[in-house]
């Protein structure tokens, strides 16, 4: 999305938003609009124009009517009805695909975006779902129950699990089966904002409330107003936010920072910590009356070394989004699979999404068995040669791969094993040896006859 406005502070609201609503937005001003297109913008399939009232749009006339007929473009008109540019306000501007007034609500940008028609010959770029719940252990069925029942209710809810385990994931399920599924869904996390600007993060602010508030700003409820708002780590909020939060969650209204005027707040709240809310209030660092207005409907999250069975599901699930993303494929060995269910996973889904994220960097488009593994995912007893080893400079010895090599059921293909194996020695022989055949032969414990003709074989260059 492509948003056109005189400075990037006077859009920056507007942005926010674009950018809850995963629209990617981009920003140029008016005065680079023309270069901006010189420059080709088939990138974009959308176009946003913030008018706020301090430029003459008469100036740039010419270039945002080639705008208007290169993309869909959305007006924001960026101050009280009234002010502002005359023809505007008169509605005698004509081309523009969408129109809307400030005060600016997310479910309302939300809606004028999805009635933007797509460029022709375009894919459909509106945002849908990428993340979903996986798995089908006992523990995850449980789970799934217990979002269905409460999900059409309007009940707080306090997700707990280990980090990575996908306690977002769960919060947002419950908003897409809840009545509030069309309306927005807005994430923060409590631990990550500074403690000084949470608040302003969650209430919004005015222009001039605080040093460097340029602008008057939204915050995350009035964003999630209709909808859902999840505050991810609320054990790490401090305790005079806890009070604010608490405030809002029995009576449903809130101030914004620098204002003296009341605003309603419409705002389903779901909450998940890592943390033992019941040990931090005994400590003194959580609230026990925000607690039982949280804990309405606890919902756990078992962590991944809970339901190994739903490993292999997990990265199946995985491949296929990152597969559509940049049609990257890979398979795993049955061995490989084991392994990785052995793993405890302390970093649970995230740890596992890590994992396969840097095989499919490393090893695109090919078969994964155990020796493309970590050795910390492979475990200590069970020695392989890895990547990783190479890069420390530890010394391993292939014997000992081959001594904790692991048969099932399923077989395996032994010449191609053998095979591999060969090829993997001899080009690192080779690689040792600066390419000199007689001192890798030596290295192999082999004649150089011999190893001649496995590099005819196998067609490697000594070059």
């Amino acid at each position: 999305m492509l948003v056109i406005g005189a400075g990037q502070d006077g859009v920056r609201a507007v942005m926010d938003m674009l950018g809850f609503l995963k629209s990617r937005p981009s920003f140029v001003s008016f005065d680079d609009l023309t270069e901006a297109m010189a420059g080709g913008i088939n990138g974009y399939t959308a176009a946003c124009l913030v008018s706020d009232g301090s430029v003459d749009l008469g100036d740039y006339a010419e270039v945002i009517t080639a705008l208007k007929t290169q993309l869909p473009t959305l007006l924001i008109l960026d101050y009280p009805r009234g002010e502002g540019d005359a023809e505007l306000r008169h509605g005698q501007a004509e081309g523009f695909t969408g129109r809307m007034h400030a005060p600016v609500a997310l479910n309302q940008l939300r809606f004028e975006l999805e009635r933007l028609p797509q460029p022709a010959n375009e894919p459909d770029r509106r945002p849908k779902p990428r993340h979903v719940l996986v798995g089908q252990s006992l523990a995850m069925r449980r789970v799934r129950q217990l979002i269905e029942r409460v999900a059409g209710t309007d009940a707080s809810v306090l997700i707990l699990g280990e980090s990575g385990t996908g306690k977002e994931l769960v919060a947002r399920e419950i908003h897409r089966q809840s009545k509030r599924a069309n309306a927005a869904f807005v994430p923060l996390n409590c631990g990550a904002i500074p403690r000084d600007l949470l608040e302003s993060e969650l209430f919004g602010h005015e222009k001039g409330a605080f040093t460097g508030a340029i602008t008057a700003r939204p915050g995350r409820f009035e964003m999630a107003e209709g909808g859902t708002l999840f505050l991810d780590e609320i054990g790490d909020m401090s305790l005079d936010m806890q009070v604010k939060v608490l405030r809002v969650l029995q009576e449903q209204t809130f101030e914004r920072v620098g204002s003296n005027k009341t605003l309603t707040a419409d705002v389903r709240i779901l909450a998940a910590t890592h943390r033992d809310l019941e040990q931090e209030i005994a400590a003194g660092r959580f609230r026990e009356d925000l607690f039982y207005r949280l804990n309405v409907f606890p919902i756990e999250v078992p962590p991944l070394r809970a339901r190994p069975e739903d490993i292999e599901p997990i990265i199946g699930a995985l491949l296929s989004r990152l597969e559509a993303d940049d049609g990257i494929s890979l398979d795993f060995t049955d061995q490989a699979l084991d392994a990785l269910s052995a793993h405890p996973w302390p970093g649970n889904v995230r740890e596992l999404g890590n994992i396969v994220e840097r095989l499919r960097i490393l090893y695109p488009d090919q078969r994964i068995d155990i020796d493309y593994l970590p050795s910390r995912i492979v475990g200590e007893d069970k020695v392989v040669v890895t990547p990783d080893d190479r890069e420390r400079g530890i010394e391993r010895s292939p014997g000992d791969y081959i001594n904790n090599i692991r048969l099932t059921h399923a077989g395996v293909d032994l010449r191609a094993l053998v095979a591999r194996l060969e090829i993997r020695l001899i080009s690192q022989a080779l690689e040792l040896n600066d390419g000199v055949v007689a001192r890798a032969a030596k290295t192999l414990g082999l004649r150089r006859t011999t190893l001649v003709e496995k590099l005819r074989k196998y067609d490697i260059r000594t070059d």
